[in-house]
């Protein structure tokens, strides 16, 4: 498994996905339009391959990590 995010990071979501997989008990597929591009998210877990739980103000859903880029940490100088 990679290492590309921490659980916590903020992400953003750097390109559309075709569609999205909700990160239910029950799996069920959302639109790709549902979140739009620049969203931001916090990862919440590691999934198997290239997958991340991420949880957006719409709901958690499974984001290949393809689609998604760390916002980067601002400090407060």
């Amino acid at each position: 498994m990679s290492a590309a995010f921490i659980i916590g990071d903020r992400v953003r979501l750097a390109s559309q996905p075709p569609y999205f997989k909700t990160a239910d008990t029950m799996p069920m597929l959302r639109p790709g339009d549902l979140i739009p591009v620049g969203a931001e998210g916090i990862v919440m877990e590691q999934k198997p391959s290239s997958y991340w739980t991420i949880k957006f103000e719409q709901g958690s859903f499974l984001v290949d990590i393809a689609y998604l880029e760390r916002v980067p940490f601002e400090t407060d100088s």
